[in-house]
């Protein structure tokens, strides 16, 4: 990708979208700028990355082909008012910030802007990431590619309605909690079973991880994966069983459910 790729905001997500970017030789080191509000981040950008990292977002978004704007929700208006003046009109601005909708952050530009919202998620640690993007009308089919080809850098993308975005977090925003949850909870039992602490984590996150990738990989329905592992009168259905009589699908939904109703709130 021969563009200029900026990030105002140095955070963990930030930073993790950097390194699947390079990583991935998406883009070079050269090609990526960012911004944090003190020079202790930026530094720590500038050494782990080697990219050019500074405290003046105005500069950035000048030089930015593709912006990110990658700070927290309450910092939203307050950036975009700084440097609304200095985005070029095409330049592609994407948008990681939880509750600000497309119309919202148009509005505070005051200006005809190329927008796409994004919602990626913290395996982007790992280059695991599952984000959604929707865009706005003034998105061509090419700025929308970039961004997808971005994302895909880290992990994998889907383009969604942005009525969906709600639900996003829901079910994929969130619930790397609900999953860490889980996987403490299988090590927690194993312990009580005698095993270590460490190899219990590591059965439980790689049973976990296992488990997923079949999903995605044999394109199977869960329900007939689960089925091929229960044998009549085995050890599974007996496990299996027990989480339907505690309600395991109901808490899991509803938690859900709640995730997301919280997110309409905020919006």
């Amino acid at each position: 990708m021969d563009k200029t790729i900026g990030f105002i905001g140095g955070g963990n997500m930030a930073s993790a979208m950097i390194g699947g970017i390079l990583k991935s030789g998406l883009a070079a080191k050269e090609q990526i700028i960012a911004t944090a509000k003190t020079t202790k981040t930026t530094d720590s950008l500038s050494e782990r990355f080697g990219i050019s990292a500074s405290t003046d977002n105005t500069a950035a978004a000048k030089q930015s082909d593709i912006l990110f704007l990658a700070v927290k929700p309450y910092l939203f208006e307050e950036i975009i008012v700084e440097i609304k003046d200095y985005v070029r009109p095409e330049t592609l601005i994407i948008s990681i910030a939880a509750g600000q909708t497309l119309e919202k952050i148009e509005h505070v530009f005051e200006k005809n802007i190329k927008l796409v919202r994004a919602m990626p998620n913290t395996p982007a640690l790992v280059g695991e990431a599952m984000s959604a993007l929707c865009s706005n009308q003034n998105v061509t089919e090419d700025d929308l590619s970039d961004a997808k080809a971005i994302f895909n850098s880290f992990g994998k993308c889907e383009v969604v309605p942005e009525s969906m975005m709600d639900t996003v977090i829901g079910v994929s925003g969130s619930s790397p909690a609900y999953v860490y949850m889980f996987i403490e909870a299988m090590a927690d039992a194993a312990v009580a079973d005698g095993m270590t602490r460490a190899q219990s984590y590591k059965f439980a996150a790689q049973a976990v991880l296992g488990a997923a990738k079949m999903v995605l990989e044999t394109e199977t329905h869960p329900g007939a994966l689960k089925d091929a592992v229960c044998s009549p009168g085995g050890t599974t259905i007996e496990a299996v069983a027990m989480l339907e009589q505690l309600g395991l699908r109901s808490t899991v939904i509803n938690a859900q459910r709640a995730c997301v109703q919280k997110s309409r709130d905020m919006t």
